[in-house]
């Protein structure tokens, strides 16, 4: 049997991980509230449609840059968990750098003067990739110990 113990540093990891996506998500979600107004884009109206909403593309990217944070969130979540135990300090850089890096990603996918391709990572959003991939890596690592690999 092996047995898993917390380590010194692991409140990093709750504080960055789950409180800090929390703060993340809100100031998203307030970036989608306002642009609810601005683009008149009502409840209960997920998206704005095409031909109905004079500025459905524009609310949108607002929408998806939010959404696009809910697709990777949960992984995420996980992997920084698991990694934290082994690699606390590591893993609180990583959840700093993925949720910086969703929020990147929202303000590139907004901005309409830019193409909608590369929107998404033109203003910092590939960060998310290179937190997530980091907490991986750190649970990888805690994978590789539980198992005797290393």
């Amino acid at each position: 049997m092996v047995s898993v113990e917390i380590p010194d540093n692991y409140g990093y990891v709750v504080l960055t991980t789950l409180v800090g996506q929390f703060f993340v998500s809100a100031a998203m979600g307030g970036q989608v509230g306002m642009a609810r107004s601005k683009y008149n884009v009502q409840y209960p109206n997920l998206y704005g449609t095409p031909g109905y909403h004079k500025d459905a593309d524009a609310f949108n990217r607002v929408q998806r840059g939010h959404q696009n944070m809910f697709e990777t969130l949960v992984p995420f979540t996980g992997l920084a968990l698991v990694g934290g135990l082994k690699n606390p300090i590591t893993c609180s850089i990583c959840s700093v750098v993925y949720l910086g890096g969703c929020y990147l990603f929202q303000v590139g996918y907004s901005d309409v003067d830019l193409e909608v391709k590369t929107a998404r990572y033109a203003k910092g959003g590939w960060l998310k990739w290179l937190g997530l991939l980091g907490a991986m890596g750190c649970s990888i690592n805690m994978a590789g110990s539980l198992n005797k690999w290393w």
